[in-house]
């Protein structure tokens, strides 16, 4: 993509998100009240069971997502039921259910909600489906790539696309963090978590589209994923590193107080080192939305278009900044695993 077309994307996007604003800015006016950017920025970063594009009120535009629950049987229907702005209760198999922050409960016909009573909830959400949408953007390209190398060694096409950043993953990421012994049975593990990163990146970038790995779920999962792959690699040298970290460099006697404070430590690392990865995707992909949001709120919030310019010249550029952002979290995601599970797979060192 040239820098024409990404300058072409990014105010397209900014636009969008004007006109956005902008019904919510007279909705405000209408009632004489200072225009709040908050609603309208946590609305965009957080999960909804319904996928608003545009619009507000009557002239909105959007579809509604399946609501799966599970209590004493199940519950199949659309989102539609809890209404336009999901403050409605909705009825199923002689049951009633409603929307608090986010969640579904329980409740009665009046809406008066059963705390006591949160049904298991299966739903397809808009951060759900958008990851779906990306695992279907990932399949296609395989396939699409496999089919190609089936025709031709020469790559063309979607393969034509894909070897470099495969060999990138395999070779500067798999091969310098993991060893020559067990990078190519990691490779295939660390490419599909760039790329499905990198996809939900841009896709979060789309106006109307979900902030996906903006979503402290979503990065839970993946940190969870990276977590059980790292501890069930690790060899006898990791473990042998988190039990018996002093070897045989001292007596036994004299280790019992240090492996008090060592051993617990190491143990931690298992936890945090993870959280760490979770943590640093949601926070990277959630401010850069949330700072793009709160520029072009700049407009409406001091009621004036001559600082427009200065509004859509900040947002332009953070936005453009995001686009090198997605790739680079994905990069960072898939860099550390790699170093974790080089960590334990790493083979001992014998003194000769």
């Amino acid at each position: 993509m040239n820098f024409k077309k990404l300058f072409t994307l990014a105010l397209s996007f900014i636009f969008v998100l004007c006109f956005s604003q902008q019904d919510a800015a007279h909705a405000a006016d209408a009632g004489e009240e200072r225009y709040d950017p908050v609603p309208f920025i946590m609305h965009h970063i957080s999960d909804s069971h319904q996928w608003h594009l545009w619009g507000e009120g009557e002239n909105s535009v959007g579809f509604s997502l399946p609501v799966i629950l599970f209590d004493d049987g199940l519950h199949v229907f659309s989102s539609s039921k809890f209404g336009h702005h999901e403050d409605q209760v909705a009825e199923s198999n002689g049951k009633y259910f409603k929307i608090d922050h986010g969640k579904i409960y329980e409740s009665d016909v009046q809406g008066n909600i059963k705390k006591d009573n949160i049904p298991l909830d299966f739903s397809i959400t808009k951060v759900v489906a958008q990851m779906l949408i990306a695992a279907l953007i990932l399949l296609l390209l395989g396939f699409a790539a496999a089919a190609s190398y089936k025709k031709s060694a020469v790559p063309s096409g979607v393969a034509k696309f894909l070897e470099p950043i495969i060999v990138f993953v395999r070779d500067d990421i798999a091969f310098q963090n993991i060893g020559s012994l067990y990078y190519k049975k990691y490779t295939p593990y660390l490419v599909t978590l760039f790329l499905f990163i990198w996809i939900l990146n841009i896709l979060g970038l789309i106006p109307g589209a979900a902030n996906t790995t903006g979503n402290i779920a979503f990065t839970f999962t993946l940190a969870l994923f990276t977590m059980l792959v790292v501890n069930f690699s690790g060899k006898k040298t990791y473990w042998q590193h988190m039990f018996d970290p002093l070897g045989n460099n001292m007596p036994f006697g004299g280790k019992i107080l240090i492996y008090l404070i060592l051993v617990p430590v190491e143990l931690l690392s298992i936890i945090t080192r993870p959280f760490a990865l979770m943590i640093r995707l949601f926070a990277n992909m959630t401010a850069g939305h949330i700072i793009i949001m709160a520029l072009i709120s700049l407009i409406f919030i001091m009621q004036t278009y001559y600082v427009t310019p200065v509004s859509l010249g900040l947002a332009l550029f953070i936005y453009i900044l995001e686009v090198l952002v997605a790739a680079l979290q994905a990069y960072i995601f898939t860099m550390l695993t790699a170093l974790f599970i080089g960590s334990a797979v790493e083979e001992p060192h014998h003194d000769h």
